[in-house]
């Protein structure tokens, strides 16, 4: 078994042996699934200290054997630039929510088996190199999470976790349908990745290629979610546990964005070139909606919801703008590209960090509503300090990934488009509602649910201080981040263009 397999694998086996095990008491059941998030981010780990980039068109630790033969389909993983900082991120993640759910007393057991089969199929879906294994991985993540969020939410959970489904899903079928169309315009017929970005199977046919790249992006679009198929994600957000939240947001949010990266450029460049200003526009809309929006928020969550709206939208302009006709652009392509898989993984470490502090809310006074606080520093200055962190973080303040992400993502993009530079203004609106928050809750005097309230415990501090820990760290050293990303970022935007 390769070393990537044995990441894929190994928590969905603890998962079953957790799930079919009711002897397995409460404490060995957390504590099972935090060492076990351990020892995934140790191989990770290895993986990146071993990883040499591979090429244009190779994977690394790349693993191939047959499946479904008769669909030329095979089980093949492989890891490079793009999907291994996204194999780290979210071994990062789960991590930091094991640890952070280590006093749960509500069905443990179960809950970290459902945590690890998540884990197994997120990571499953970053190292998969077919279509199909893709499609299965990102099927299962939608159940996953629809468990979490129907088993552990609060308030209207269960209509949550349900229109959760029914969106993604039904997006899924849409990924699907543009699955089915590269396959049959491949020749030979095949679902292989590497294969199929080297056929790039519609080249020369506008409309089928258009058509197949529209079902893969509704499919992409709706998990990311970008505008106007982003309402599931609010109510999830409000209603999922915390650390339900942080990984949706952290982790799963980004299967979307990835199969930009992964599936729809590299395999349909001519559609995705005719595309480009349609995407440009939505990825726009999407910035500043997410903005506005959460600025005119009164739950902190829900605020917190619509930020993600925001940053996935960054994603989507940049990737976009690689696509628009402009002469010797091939540098800026190449930094937009890597803009964008930097904002994934900062995104993923902030916000996942952002809602467990907001978990923290609710476990101590039942509401994220943040005219029920004020003055909360003076009783919770670690909580104060840490969320203060967070959310300077997330509204791109220079020192922190965000800044990194956000600065080449307009650079690249407005050396494309200088029209895009409209989407400045939704880093303003940003500082201006995450500063509003701050003001609202943890400033002016002790009032509301704010006496009392209980500073973070350990467990709180062990699991989000290293998340804003790892931002502040590729916000000052980017290098070992970027030097993973550019080559493999410079690729994507040569295939892009050529």
């Amino acid at each position: 078994m390769s070393m990537l397999s044995l990441i894929v694998f190994l928590p969905l086996a603890v998962a079953a042996v957790l799930a079919a095990m009711p002897a397995i008491g409460p404490t060995a059941g957390r504590w099972i699934w935090v060492a076990m998030s351990a020892a995934e981010l140790v191989l990770v780990g290895v993986v990146w200290a071993g990883y040499e980039d591979p090429g244009p068109s190779g994977l690394a630790f790349e693993e191939q054997v047959p499946w479904i033969p008769g669909v030329n389909s095979s089980y093949h993983v492989g890891v490079d630039g793009l999907s291994l900082p996204l194999l780290a991120m979210t071994a990062v993640v789960f991590l930091a929510c094991a640890v952070y759910a280590l006093r749960d007393s509500d069905r443990p057991r179960v809950q970290a088996a459902l945590f690890l089969f998540l884990q197994g199929v997120s990571l499953g879906l970053f190292v998969a190199a077919d279509l199909i294994l893709f499609f299965v991985f990102f099927d299962l993540s939608i159940v996953g999470m629809y468990f979490v969020i129907a088993g552990w939410g609060h308030g209207n959970a269960a209509r949550s976790a349900l229109k959760f489904f029914l969106y993604t899903f039904l997006g899924s079928l849409a990924l699907l349908l543009g699955f089915i169309g590269l396959y049959v315009a491949a020749e030979p017929h095949t679902f292989d990745i590497p294969e199929l970005v080297a056929a790039a199977p519609l080249e020369g046919s506008a409309l089928t290629g258009g058509l197949v790249l529209a079902a893969v992006l509704v499919g992409l679009a709706v998990k990311t979610p970008t505008v106007p198929f982003h309402t599931w994600l609010p109510p999830a957000h409000t209603d999922a546990p915390a650390i339900g939240s942080a990984v949706l947001a952290g982790v799963l949010l980004k299967m979307g964005t990835y199969g930009f990266v992964r599936i729809a450029m590299p395999m349909l460049p001519d559609a995705w070139r005719a595309w480009a200003w349609v995407i440009v526009v939505i990825g726009i809309i999407s910035v500043l909606y997410g903005a506005f929006v959460a600025l005119a928020q009164t739950d902190l969550k829900r605020m917190i919801a619509y930020t993600s709206v925001n940053h996935m939208g960054y994603i989507v302009l940049a990737l976009g703008a690689v696509g628009l006709l402009a002469d010797d652009a091939a540098q800026a392509r190449s930094v937009a590209v890597t803009g964008a898989m930097v904002q994934m993984v900062s995104h993923g470490l902030i916000t996942a960090a952002l809602f467990l502090l907001a978990g923290v809310m609710q476990d101590r006074s039942g509401t994220y509503d943040m005219g029920s606080y004020g003055g909360l520093a003076a009783p919770a200055s670690r909580y104060a300090a840490l969320f203060a962190v967070g959310a300077f973080a997330s509204l791109g303040l220079p020192g922190f990934s965000g800044f990194i992400a956000e600065f080449q993502i307009f650079a690249g993009s407005i050396a494309l488009a200088p029209v895009t530079a409209v989407a400045l203004l939704g880093i303003l609106v940003t500082a201006a509602l995450f500063l509003r928050a701050l003001q609202r809750v943890f400033t002016g005097p002790v009032e509301g649910r704010s006496p009392g309230f209980t500073d973070l415990r350990p467990r709180e501090l062990w699991s989000v201080a290293p998340l804003l820990g790892l931002s502040l760290l590729i916000g000052v050293l980017p290098r070992f981040l970027l030097e993973v990303i550019e080559p493999a970022a410079s690729a994507l935007a040569t295939l892009v263009r050529s």
